[in-house]
C-alpha cells in the first residue's frame, strides 16, 4: 500500500464538476499531497468518478444463464417456479457445478469489470471482502430476507421452498441503523400489490427496510414507503426481462428514496454500466441524476458514509474516464466497460489500461494480462481464477 497523487484531474460527481488534485494515502481520499507519496499521475485528460455503487446483486448466480423467457410473468414466485426444469439443461448444470465460492468472486469480479466497486449482495456472504485483492467492497452491515413468499410462509403461500432468514426473526436482529432488504413487490399482479401491506402488519416496514424491486407498488404505496423514509431499490433490467414491465422512479428519486441494483445476471443486466443505459431509456432521469443513484443515493441507501463520493476523508474507490468532449454525465452513460481506463478500490488499482503499470508497481501489486472485449488490460493477479468465467474476457499467457 503507498500514496498516490492524481494531478490535474476533473472531479466528477452529481453535486459539482470541478478541477483538482485529488491525493490517496493508503486507503482514503485527503486534502494535501502526503510527504512520502509513491507516484504522481498525470490526469489532466481524464474524469474522476466515485467508484460506482451496486444496490443489489447476488454475486454467486452471475454464470447461469437466463430462463428462457416468453411474455411477462405474473409475479417473481411464478417466475421461480418456471425454473426447475431448466436445471437440466446442459449449460446451467455446468454453471451449477462450479464451485459456489469461485462463482461468488465472479459476480464481484463482473461488478468491478462494469466500475463498481462496493456492492449488496442478498445472499448469505461466503467470503471476506478484505481477503487480498477481493475486487469490490461489500456490504457487510445488514439484515435480509429474501422475501415475503420464501421467507414468511404463514403470511403468503407462494408454493416454493423457504430461503434465507426468516421475515420475522431477520428483522428483529437487524439494528435500526443497519439496513434490512427485502425482494417485495416483484410483480404486477394483486398478489404483489398485497406484499407492502402484509409486511406493514408484520411491523417489519421501519426507516431501515429497504424494498428491492417495487414494481406493483401503486401510488399511494409508494408515498407511503417516502413517508416513511424506508427505500427501493430498482432493477429495471430485471424487471423487464422477468415482468415485462418496471416502475417509474420519478417520485422516489426526487424523495431520495431511490438506488439502482443490476441483480445478477440470471435475470439482469451484464454490468452497472449496462443498468445505467436501461434506466436512461425506461425514465425521465437525466444522466447526471443516474449518477447520483449509482454513487451518492446508493451510498445512503445502504447507510455507507464513507463512499459513494470524492470528499476528504472517504474511501479511495474511483472509476477513471478519459475525457472524451465536455459532458461526462453523458459520457458515463455511454461508456463500455472496455473504455474504463482504471478501477480503484481503497487506494488500489484493481483494473487498469496497461499504461499504467507504472501505478501497480509503485503499490507493488502482481497484475495479468486479459483481454476485456478486445481491449487490453492489467487486473489485480488475485482475479486470475474468475476471469475464465467471464464471458467477453480471457487471460493473456506470455508471448499471447
Amino acid at each position: 500500500m503507498g500514496n498516490i497523487g492524481l494531478c490535474g484531474a476533473t472531479l466528477v460527481t452529481s453535486d459539482r464538476l470541478c478541477r483538482a488534485d485529488l491525493y490517496l494515502a493508503e486507503t482514503r481520499l485527503v486534502a494535501k499531497q502526503p510527504h512520502n507519496t509513491s507516484w504522481d499521475l498525470d490526469v489532466s485528460d481524464h474524469w474522476i468518478f466515485p467508484g460506482l455503487v451496486n444496490a443489489h446483486d447476488h454475486l454467486q448466480l452471475n454464470c447461469i444463464p437466463h430462463l428462457p423467457q416468453r411474455g411477462g410473468f405474473s409475479n417473481s414466485y411464478a417466475w421461480a417456479r418456471a425454473f426447475p426444469p431448466y436445471f437440466g439443461d446442459a449449460a446451467v448444470a455446468a454453471a451449477l457445478a462450479v464451485d459456489q465460492g469461485l462463482r461468488f468472486r465472479h459476480g464481484a469480479l463482473k461488478n468491478l469489470l462494469g466500475g463498481a466497486t462496493t456492492v449488496a449482495h442478498h445472499d448469505p456472504l461466503l467470503t471476506a471482502d478484505d481477503e487480498p485483492g477481493f475486487p469490490v467492497r461489500l456490504l457487510r452491515d445488514f439484515g435480509w430476507s429474501h422475501s415475503l413468499g420464501l421467507g414468511a410462509p404463514a403470511e403468503m403461500a407462494s408454493g416454493l421452498a423457504s430461503y434465507g432468514p426468516p421475515v420475522l426473526a431477520s428483522f428483529a436482529a437487524t439494528p435500526a441503523h443497519h439496513p434490512w432488504m427485502i425482494h417485495l413487490a416483484e410483480g404486477t399482479d394483486r398478489l404483489a400489490a398485497s406484499e407492502l401491506q402484509i409486511l406493514e402488519s408484520m411491523g417489519c416496514l421501519a426507516r431501515n427496510t429497504v424494498l428491492i424491486h417495487g414494481v406493483g407498488l401503486s401510488a399511494t404505496q409508494i408515498q407511503q414507503v417516502i413517508d416513511l423514509s424506508a427505500g427501493v431499490v430498482w432493477c429495471p433490467s430485471s424487471n423487464l426481462r422477468i415482468l415485462s414491465r418496471t416502475l417509474d422512479p420519478r417520485r422516489l428519486f426526487d424523495a431520495g428514496k431511490l438506488a439502482l441494483g443490476t441483480d445478477s445476471r440470471l435475470t439482469g443486466s451484464r454490468e452497472l454500466l449496462a443498468e445505467l443505459r436501461v434506466a436512461a431509456d425506461h425514465s425521465d432521469l437525466t444522466p447526471r441524476e443516474l449518477l447520483r443513484l449509482v454513487t451518492g443515493a446508493g451510498a445512503a441507501m445502504l447507510r455507507l458514509g464513507d463512499v459513494g463520493g470524492l470528499a476528504v476523508g472517504q474511501r479511495a474507490d474511483l472509476l477513471v474516464l478519459r475525457r472524451n468532449g465536455d459532458d461526462p454525465y453523458r459520457q458515463l452513460i455511454n461508456t463500455q466497460r472496455g473504455d474504463i481506463r482504471a478501477v480503484v478500490r481503497g487506494g488500489v488499482p484493481m483494473i487498469a489500461d496497461p499504461d499504467f503499470a507504472a501505478w501497480f508497481a509503485a503499490l507493488g501489486i502482481d497484475v495479468i494480462r486479459i483481454e476485456l472485449d478486445g481491449h487490453a488490460k492489467l487486473l489485480s493477479s488475485a482475479n486470475r481464477g474468475a476471469i475464465a468465467l467471464e464471458p467477453g474476457a480471457r487471460l493473456v499467457r506470455s508471448g499471447g
